[in-house]
């Protein structure tokens, strides 16, 4: 985050992320009183308790008390940006409680809200973890925990967002407690798509007769390096050039449509990776 640039791609991937995760609540979680843990979840339990409050005053005020937990027992350093997440998620909450109130649901397909309700905070979510940072709430609970105790943390934090759950099927009825389970396990797995998704890369291999153009158009055209090795055929005992290099789904793409054009007969691989670390993709 060293240039301006820099800076600012991620201030806006960071909004971007926790607007996404506002609007699941304001528009799917809080009508469907789906509260699927979390603070989030906190919140619709609290705003149905206490009729006067909404679900963005309700995390303004969790959010704060554990962003005041978090500065005592971590520290405003180790807190970072997680302070500006917390309270910007319950900004985000409340604006949208203002500008388009949910009096009900979309629809009566409790099935489909539920559907909203975990895919919209799973990619906000996912996307403001894959740029390094947090949506602050129980985050802050887990940092504390993993300082000061020996607790298996994602345990804990399972076991508390099923209590919310079970709290919420007493409150609203058990069809809406065991949607609510059923939201708690689907987001995790959710989360973890979206951010594979998100830093999906090709880890390509070439091997061709026209070494040379493969290494001008992966350097030139696709703006890509390579690692260039020679290897030996099993079968024709001739030596190759081997070029294997980490490309976007689009760039593969372009390789293997000139391969097509220039040797029909390269040998290409193309395997899926999760992630890649180093230059000219994510720092460590």
């Amino acid at each position: 985050m060293g240039s301006p640039g820099e800076f600012a791609k991620y201030a806006f991937l960071l909004n971007l992320g926790l607007f996404l995760t506002a609007a699941g609540i304001h528009l799917f979680k809080t009508p469907n009183h789906f509260a699927m843990g979390g603070t989030s979840g906190m919140s619709i339990i609290m705003a149905t308790l206490w009729p006067g409050m909404n679900v963005g005053g309700a995390l303004f005020i969790i959010n704060g008390i554990l962003v005041a937990l978090g500065i005592i027992f971590l520290g405003v350093k180790t807190m970072g940006v997680t302070i500006y997440s917390s309270f910007a998620l319950s900004a985000f909450v409340s604006l949208l409680e203002k500008v388009y109130p949910m009096s009900a649901p979309f629809t009566n397909d409790t099935l489909l809200e539920l559907c909203f309700a975990v895919a919209l905070p799973a990619a906000g979510s996912a996307i403001v973890f894959n740029v390094g940072a947090s949506t602050g709430g129980t985050d802050i609970v887990a940092m504390i925990l993993s300082k000061y105790t020996s607790m298996e943390i994602g345990r804990a934090l399972l076991i508390s967002d099923l209590a919310i759950a079970a709290w919420a099927g007493g409150l609203y009825g058990i069809a809406t407690g065991l949607y609510c389970v059923l939201g708690t396990f689907a987001k995790a797995f959710m989360v973890d798509s979206f951010i594979e998704s998100l830093n999906q890369r090709k880890v390509v291999t070439v091997i061709s007769s026209h070494p040379e153009d493969v290494k001008a158009f992966i350097l030139e055209k696709l703006h890509r390096s390579a690692t260039v090795y020679t290897a030996e055929g099993a079968y024709t005992g001739q030596a190759e050039q081997v070029f294997t290099t980490v490309l976007t789904r689009r760039q593969a793409v372009l390789l293997r449509n000139h391969l097509r054009r220039v040797d029909p007969k390269a040998f290409l691989t193309i395997v899926n990776s999760s992630e890649i670390v180093g230059k000219g993709f994510r720092t460590l």
